[in-house]
């Protein structure tokens, strides 16, 4: 495998309008770059520090962008069809009017992109979609580490965003463990109690907004814990 290029070599070579199809550059620096326009056609990105660069109407098409650092990265109207960007980090990434068509975006962080008018964004959107229909158990950590275990009920209201952090309408306390009450980070006050219905001030239907209003939880007790 080819040496990976350094950030000079690939400015130079976009300077010079030279493609970069199929080009090494896993784990390069080239936060804040300008790249549009930029011929990276199946280029090996992977591990690649790409945060605030401008991709805009780039060739990315089967680029290998593997856990990607592309933090408030602009690709508008990128062509990223058949891209690999499972495990990247999109936040708050400009992707409106590009071409997702058969990308992967598996475990990718999307949390504020903006996916305005791009191709096959329903599909993406999707992918990121964990919460099922019907009454489910959530998990909450509260201060000094206790958790709390919930059940969402069926009729519920419930939402994400592109995270893994959920919200719902109201939640029935199953559980509290370490503490005999759960006490809220957020107001401090909210109080968790085994056999409780908590219900919050007020819930959004903002899908989008992660930390909108509503009782927040994992799906999963160990990400709870880890929060």
């Amino acid at each position: 495998m080819k040496t990976p290029m350094s950030r000079h070599e690939v400015l130079e070579a976009i300077a010079a309008g030279r493609s970069l199809s199929r080009a090494n550059l896993s784990g390069a620096d080239l936060s804040r770059a300008d790249l549009s326009r930029a011929d990276l056609y199946g280029a090996n990105l992977s591990g690649a520090n790409l945060s605030r660069a401008n991709l805009s109407g780039a060739n990315l098409s089967r680029a290998d962008l593997y856990g990607a650092d592309l933090y408030g990265a602009n690709l508008s109207r990128a062509d990223l069809s058949g891209a690999n960007l499972s495990g990247a980090d999109l936040y708050g990434a400009n992707l409106s009017g590009a071409d997702l068509s058969r990308a992967d975006l598996y475990g990718a962080n999307l949390s504020g992109a903006d996916l305005s008018g791009a191709k096959n964004a329903d599909r993406v959107i999707a992918q990121t979609r964990i919460l099922p229909e019907g009454s489910l158990i959530g998990w909450k950590k509260c201060r000094d580490n206790v958790i709390v275990k919930l059940r969402i009920p069926e009729e519920a209201k419930r939402s994400h965003a592109f995270g893994r952090k959920c919200r719902a309408e109201y939640a029935d306390v199953l559980e509290v463990i370490g503490a005999e009450v759960g006490i809220s980070t957020h107001d401090g006050e909210t109080e968790y109690r085994v056999g409780q219905r908590v219900v919050p001030d007020s819930f959004s239907e903002d899908w989008a907004t992660e930390c909108a209003p509503g009782i927040h939880f994992f799906i999963t007790r160990s990400e709870a814990e880890n929060y």
